[in-house]
C-alpha cells in the first residue's frame, strides 16, 4: 500500500509516536454516525474508532471501536481511505494516527454496551460532519465517501 496522506503539523523538537489505528463510517437515514467526546468547553465530534490494540486487524479494532465509544455492533466492509494525523491526545502526548478508514454496517445498538462514559453517539448530516469534525484525516475520508456516493 502506498504511504498515508498526512494531515496536520508536527511540532518541531516534538517525537509524534506512531499509533496504528482504524476509524469506521456507518450512513443511516443520510446521516453519518460520529461520537462527541465530552471535554466540557474543548468537546469534539470523531468519527468512532482508534488504536488496533495488539495482533487485532483494523477491522477488529473497528468492531471494538464502535461498541466501546457507541453501544453499536458493526460489520466493517470496505476499506476506503488510508491516511495519517499528527495531533496531541487530551493528555497531551503527541501522536501520528496512521491507518484505515471503513465503511461498515450497523447490525445492531445496544447503549449499555457502551463503555465510553465521555463518548456520545451523534448522527450528523455528512455536510456537517464535514464541518465539525476535530481531525482533518476524518473528514478527508467522509469526503472520500461522499465522492464515491454522488
Amino acid at each position: 500500500m502506498s504511504a498515508a496522506l498526512q494531515f496536520g503539523t508536527a511540532r518541531p523538537g516534538i517525537d509524534h509516536r506512531l499509533r496504528a489505528t482504524a476509524f469506521g463510517l456507518v450512513i443511516h437515514d443520510g446521516k453519518l454516525a460520529c461520537v462527541r467526546v465530552d471535554r466540557g468547553e474543548g468537546s469534539y465530534f470523531d468519527l468512532p474508532g482508534g488504536a488496533v490494540d495488539g495482533n487485532e486487524t483494523e477491522e477488529q479494532a473497528v468492531a471494538r471501536e464502535f461498541l466501546e465509544e457507541t453501544g453499536m455492533t458493526v460489520r466493517p466492509l470496505a476499506r476506503i481511505a488510508h491516511a495519517a494525523q499528527y495531533f496531541h491526545k487530551s493528555d497531551g502526548e503527541p501522536l501520528n494516527n496512521t491507518g484505515g478508514f471503513w465503511i461498515a454496517e450497523q447490525l445492531s445498538l445496544d447503549p449499555a454496551a457502551k463503555v465510553e462514559a465521555d463518548h456520545e453517539l451523534v448522527w450528523l448530516a455528512p455536510s456537517e460532519a464535514l464541518a465539525q469534525l476535530r481531525h482533518e484525516a476524518h473528514a478527508w475520508a467522509v469526503t472520500v465517501w461522499l465522492r464515491r456516493n454522488a
